[in-house]
């Protein structure tokens, strides 16, 4: 293996790193819009929430980006392999996130919404000061597992043409004909990724007085 295979794999990592980041960022966006209904008292919001959740994590990853990636050109919306990954990959993870939320906000101890209210808390500053912190405290952990499980899962864009870790590896193990080596510094990128997601959530962690 020569330095400009480890400089091929690098910006792929960086490609890795940058869909995975976005997908789930903006999946969290989207999550806490969908916990939000899940959690309205209005039933239709309510179903709709549970449809989503149901459907983006029933559905196998895999099968999901090859159905964008496919699908949008069938009705006139041309886009590149990048963009149906981010797609899929925000949609799937939008579901997990919405799920893991709603059972923190579930989870909040009855008691303590009840003393902000005798206070004379309002909804809004209920949520903000209450419910949303120690919503986030309960979810941390599973919050930083779902951000380690999508860069994990990240890997199959390259299905769909994306120029990530493992289409890199796939294509210079074919011209090199080396493929041990390929992958196996691969597979380093993507531990060193996810130690950096996982050190970086532990952190964020201590910031709210938790261990993740």
């Amino acid at each position: 293996m020569t330095w400009i295979h480890v400089y091929l794999l690098a910006v792929g990592a960086a490609v890795t790193a940058g869909l995975s980041a976005v997908s789930i960022t903006v999946g969290l966006g989207i999550g806490i819009l969908v916990c939000a209904a899940s959690l309205a008292k209005a039933a239709p919001l309510r179903i709709a929430a549970r449809i989503y959740v149901s459907f983006f994590r029933g559905v196998p990853l895999l099968v999901l980006l090859l159905l964008i990636y496919h699908l949008l050109p069938q009705i006139g919306i041309d886009v590149p392999g990048v963009v149906a990954a981010l797609v899929g990959l925000t949609l799937c993870t939008s579901a997990y996130q919405a799920e893991t939320l709603r059972g923190g906000f579930v989870n909040i101890a009855p008691g303590l919404i009840e003393a902000g209210r005798m206070i004379g808390l309002s909804p809004a500053r209920l949520l903000i000061r209450i419910r949303a912190p120690i919503a986030l405290r309960l979810t941390l952990p599973a919050l930083v597992n779902e951000a380690i499980m999508i860069l994990k899962a990240s890997s199959l864009v390259s299905v769909v043409g994306v120029g990530d870790i493992t289409r890199t590896a796939q294509n210079l193990s074919s011209s090199t004909f080396r493929p041990i080596e390929m992958f196996a510094m691969a597979g380093l990128f993507y531990l060193v990724l996810n130690v950096v997601v996982a050190r970086g959530g532990s952190g964020f962690g201590r910031l709210l007085g938790l261990r993740t």
